[in-house]
């Protein structure tokens, strides 16, 4: 069964958005007997509601009914009120039963505020759940520190889904959460190993130009198979523009680049407009955001050439705020092509920025610099070790509580 199972009113239970307050096991009994109702239940959507520790023992029960038909289930924004202790007691409800469920695929956690005191049985879930391929995590309030053991899980969950010839993650899907450069060293590790990644959304994390350049060269510059790269609202400069363009030759299927709002400057919104025109042909490229990067003039006559010349099926370019004028010659060649492609113009231009001819240009490197600089492929050697002692721990145990086992 798969993850992209069209929704139906058979196959589907929703109490999305109805914001209820579901405290005890009689706050939801009427809902968990029809969603044990349900005949071949694929789709569960309970967003938009609060589960209390009871009401989640319940559903967790119900969610068991159907443990080898449920494909898709959408826990965004399920505790509006709830107190820090009240969430990892619900989760611990809920996602070892979401571990039974054979064939789930897509699980979405975002606008639950998880944050660290509810990092543990996250992290004991994502290590096991070899069967999920779409993973949703926005706007959790992780910070550094839980961003950091989110990317410790996903190279567990990678390690497992090998060694069970599941498949890698295709989503990961994890913004707004205060990443920042902290989280970057596990977290490029943990990507890189899902090698059938096919989207990554990592916007709004604070991550800065040391961070963004290591995660993009000795992360997702491994995961070749990417068509969706979304880093909007973090802080590249000029270095990890660099990074970035010298990794788009590795993402040949290429659909959506959003470096919206990164400050590329106008030195790296150049190397990457040149890395495009030089590169091959893009066919699969229809979605391209540049906004509010300091692209100026130079960059932008540049940019005709690349989207007449090797992006022949790009449908939307996002440049607002940047370093040209309004009624630039290029942005009427820009807005010819796409008129002659049969999408109108380009998005609008209503907050571009004037050229300060004084203004130097600072990319700020060594205030931005990481803590340390940790050799990811040693860093990846030791986590491998951690996960072989972790296994062999548990057949220990396991030999100890056999050894004490009496035979009557």
């Amino acid at each position: 069964m798969s993850a992209e199972v069209v929704a139906t009113a058979e196959n589907t239970y929703s109490l999305a958005g109805k914001q209820l307050k579901l405290n005890t096991h009689d706050d939801i009994k009427q809902y968990v007997e029809e969603i044990e109702a349900v005949t071949g239940l694929a789709i569960l959507d309970i967003s938009g509601n609060t589960i209390g520790i009871e009401a989640s023992e319940s559903l967790s029960k119900a969610i068991l009914k159907h443990k080898d038909s449920i494909v898709d289930i959408n826990f965004s924004d399920i505790y509006t009120g709830r107190l820090n202790t009240e969430i990892p007691q619900s989760l611990d409800h809920l996602l070892p039963a979401l571990l039974q469920l054979s064939n789930l695929q897509k699980l979405d956690l975002s606008d639950n505020a998880l944050g660290l005191q509810a990092i543990e049985p996250i992290e004991s879930y994502l290590e096991k759940a070899v069967t999920l391929e779409h993973l949703i995590l926005s706007n959790n309030g992780m910070g550094p520190f839980a961003g950091a053991r989110i990317g410790t899980s996903l190279f567990k969950l990678a390690q497992a889904k090998k060694s069970q010839k599941k498949s890698s993650l295709k989503t990961f899907i994890c913004g707004r959460n205060r990443l920042e450069n902290g989280s970057v060293d596990r977290l490029a590790i943990g990507l890189r190993n899902h090698t059938e990644l096919e989207t990554v959304r990592l916007y709004q994390n604070g991550i800065r130009p040391a961070g963004a350049s290591k995660l993009i060269s000795q992360g997702l510059s491994k995961n070749k198979h990417l068509k969706v790269v979304d880093l909007q609202d973090n802080t590249l400069t000029t270095s990890a523009s660099i990074a970035l363009a010298a990794a788009l030759p590795q993402w040949k299927a290429l659909s959506e680049l959003n470096v919206n709002d990164c400050l590329l400057k106008a030195q790296g919104s150049l190397n990457l407009v040149k890395a495009l025109l030089e590169g091959e042909s893009r066919n699969e490229l229809t979605v391209l955001k540049l906004q509010f990067n300091e692209l100026n003039q130079e960059a932008l006559e540049k940019l005709v050439k690349v989207v007449g010349d090797k992006l022949p099926n790009l449908q939307s370019l996002e440049l607002n705020g940047n370093i040209f004028e309004e009624d630039s010659e290029s942005i009427d060649l820009l807005n010819e092509i796409f008129e002659e492609r049969g999408f109108g113009e380009i998005d609008e231009l209503d907050d571009l920025e004037e050229l300060d001819s004084d203004e130097e240009e600072s990319d700020d490197e060594n205030e931005d610099a990481l803590p340390e600089d940790v050799n990811l492929d040693e860093l990846e050697k030791e986590l491998a070790g951690l996960t072989t002692q972790d296994e062999d721990s548990k057949v220990d145990d396991l030999a100890g509580d056999l050894a004490k086992t009496h035979i009557k």
